[in-house]
């Protein structure tokens, strides 16, 4: 197979390094918030944020008030967004049912659906206020039957972020903190500012977020590691190259380390394309990220066959992949490596991540290799169960009895061979 790199972003040991500095500055972090609670979290949203109330928690009182400040047309179209997220949620739960089966005569095995008692879930800050990302955590948990929902953001330049905390409200969080970053993950992971440790922490944000969530992960559930966004354009002959870009950019805004790659076989897009990223960047509010982020992390690659494109596709396994392409629909049969397809010209990544239903926290680094994106299973755990007869137990006990032998787990074995002795005399 023939890849061509028109332009290629950093290299793989040039990421590593960023990657290690970032998991000690994490790994310190957490160290402190754990063995110092309240004080830590207290010291680094200070430092972090300029941001130290007396309660970290908005009450009642203030969350309405806040949530006055917005203009009508904003609540409509937060609470529109959110029936779409909730719609397919819905959905997407009634999928997840609870079975019952006897396999075997007296042997009844089953499953069971069960929520996550306590879910916090982070909505990122920093330059943009996330709103849309309490609809992917918070609907989405609330769908799927989460008792307590806690909800974090940090301040947006030293104010609340109104549309967000609209947001968390109205996606059904029972508390919201204004508190951002590794301090917010730690808090609801340790316990501390009066919040009750959580089972399980979802949402997206930056490098640190992520690695707090990684070293996380254990002591808490978590949904997945979803770092800086990712996009890739896969594009033949019948793509152009300012809708490329578009999407590209549009994509690359979210930081100065999120990958945008252009992956084709046509070599007039792929010759085009750095010359129309170059005139859009000249008008783009938002190019001092873009245009490091293309600079750095963007790639064009191009290939001869579509067959070549879905291989690739899958290697890079990117959190987006939007399909511009005379056939969409061969992508979709074909490929298995993402966190969502985005398929023809008529849809793309923001409408995925704002509004049309489809959760926007996706797999990040490779992770489409092993795992889909945030949905309500994430939320559900699927325990099983199981209920036998005493004619069933003599039986499966003679067959347990033996493999435990098998294995020399002698203690096993008798709990097997109890089963035998017991019920096969009470069937005598």
């Amino acid at each position: 197979m023939a890849i061509r790199y028109i332009k290629r972003g950093k290299t793989i040991e040039q990421k590593a390094d960023a990657d290690a500095q970032v998991q000690a500055v994490v790994r310190g972090i957490l160290a402190d918030i754990n063995e110092r609670k309240d004080a830590a979290v207290r010291e680094l949203s200070r430092k972090f944020d300029n941001w130290n109330p007396t309660d970290f928690k908005l009450s009642a009182a203030e969350i309405e008030a806040v949530i006055s400040t917005l203009p009508a047309q904003a609540v409509s179209d937060i609470k529109f967004a959110q029936a779409q997220v909730r719609n397919f949620a819905e959905a997407q739960r009634s999928a997840l049912t609870d079975i019952e089966v006897e396999t075997l005569p007296g042997v009844v095995l089953g499953h069971k659906n069960i929520p996550v008692n306590r879910v916090g879930c982070y909505v990122p800050g920093g330059r943009y206020p996330m709103v849309a990302s309490a609809h992917m955590s918070v609907v989405t948990a609330k769908t799927a039957g989460v008792k307590h929902i806690i909800a974090c953001t940090p301040p947006i330049n030293g104010e609340l972020p109104a549309a967000t905390i609209a947001a968390m409200r109205f996606g059904g969080a029972d508390d919201i903190y204004i508190l951002g970053g590794v301090q917010a993950l730690a808090a609801m992971a340790y316990g501390a500012l009066g919040i009750e440790p959580v089972d399980m922490i979802v949402g997206p944000g930056n490098a640190y977020v992520a690695e707090a969530k990684r070293q996380l992960f254990g002591l808490v559930g978590i949904d997945l590691l979803a770092g800086p966004t990712e996009v890739l354009i896969v594009a033949d002959e019948t793509a152009d190259a300012e809708m490329v870009a578009v999407d590209l950019l549009g994509q690359a805004e979210h930081g100065p380390t999120s990958p945008a790659v252009l992956l084709t076989t046509s070599p007039a897009l792929a010759e085009s394309i750095e010359a129309e990223i170059g005139s859009q960047l000249e008008s783009l509010p938002t190019a001092d990220l873009a245009g490091v982020a293309w600079r750095d992390y963007g790639e064009v690659i191009l290939v001869d066959t579509d067959e070549e494109m879905v291989q690739v596709a899958d290697d890079i396994a990117s959190e987006h992949v939007e399909i511009l392409t005379r056939d969409p629909n061969y992508f979709l049969e074909n490929m298995s490596n993402y966190g969502a397809l985005f398929l023809g010209a008529e849809t793309n990544v923001a409408y995925g991540d704002k509004v049309i239903g489809t959760n926007h926290t996706l797999p990040t680094k490779k992770a489409g290799r092993y795992t889909g994106g945030l949905w309500v299973g994430k939320f559900i755990k699927t325990v099983t169960y199981q209920r036998v007869s005493e004619e069933a137990s003599a039986l499966i006990g003679e067959y347990g009895s033996r493999l435990c032998d098998l294995e020399g787990f002698m203690g096993h074995k008798e709990q097997c061979d109890l089963r035998v002795r017991r019920y096969s005399t009470t069937l005598k």
